[in-house]
């Protein structure tokens, strides 16, 4: 009897180790707050990650300085994480590759999948047409002038991306004046064409704008379907 019952009581002695979760790490975008992406940290906490949504002071600092500050922070909340991924919105895309370009070789090993959210990876046809107006940099800040279209603009200093990336673009828009400033399809703020980045592995066009895509359905589906499989659905 004795040898039946002692393995069962060291099996049941023996702790469990609990699996480390993913986690993803939130950026928002230029001139906004990480309540921007609360919805989205939520939803993604509901579905069993570690979500972390980074606040940034996005209109105080140059790009570079932002990407230094924001993207450790994320990486450090996360913990022990087994995987670390990145969703960001606009602007916190290219926080995210200013950060990676300059540490790629010393990215952690569990480094994940990325997915960007209206980014302006060409830069954005709103700050080229803008930039000059009255306000403008007080409203944007340093960084919001460093995302032109232009050969020496921030977004195209920064060359192809290196890591597991898909992009989410919108192509409706609630600022039918901003609109009319950007050729073919855009969201608001930024064309279409302008998401786009050499390297990535996948690209979807929704009918979502700039503003709000990070907290529609249809767009949380398809990062689901990028951080589990590094592919989106078929639209």
């Amino acid at each position: 009897m004795k040898r039946v019952l002692l393995p069962i009581l060291f099996s049941m002695a023996v702790p469990q180790v609990a699996v480390a979760q993913e986690c993803v790490v939130l950026l928002h975008g230029l001139a906004r707050s990480s309540l921007s992406m609360k919805v989205l940290e939520w939803r993604l906490g509901a579905q069993g990650y570690k979500a972390i949504s980074v606040d940034y002071p996005s209109i105080e600092l140059p790009i570079r300085a932002l990407a230094d500050q924001a993207v450790p922070n994320g990486i450090t909340e996360c913990g022990d994480a087994s995987k670390i991924h990145f969703v960001t919105h606009s602007m916190g895309g290219i926080l995210l590759r200013q950060y990676i370009k300059a540490q790629e070789p010393m990215l952690p090993r569990r480094w994940g999948r990325t997915v960007m959210l209206g980014p302006p990876n060409k830069g954005s046809e709103i700050v080229d047409q803008t930039s000059d107006w009255p306000g403008f940099e007080l409203w944007n800040g340093v960084a919001g002038s460093s995302l032109h279209t232009g050969a020496d603009s921030v977004p195209n200093q920064l060359g192809p991306v290196t890591f597991e990336l898909g992009v989410i673009a919108g192509n409706q828009s609630i600022s039918p004046f901003f609109s009319n400033l950007i050729d073919g399809e855009d969201d608001g703020k930024v064309s279409v064409q302008s998401t786009r980045v050499q390297g990535m592995d996948d690209h979807v066009t929704l009918p979502v704008t700039h503003t709000f895509m990070m907290n529609d359905p249809s767009v949380f589906k398809q990062i689901m379907a990028f951080l589990k499989n590094g592919a989106f659905d078929p639209v």
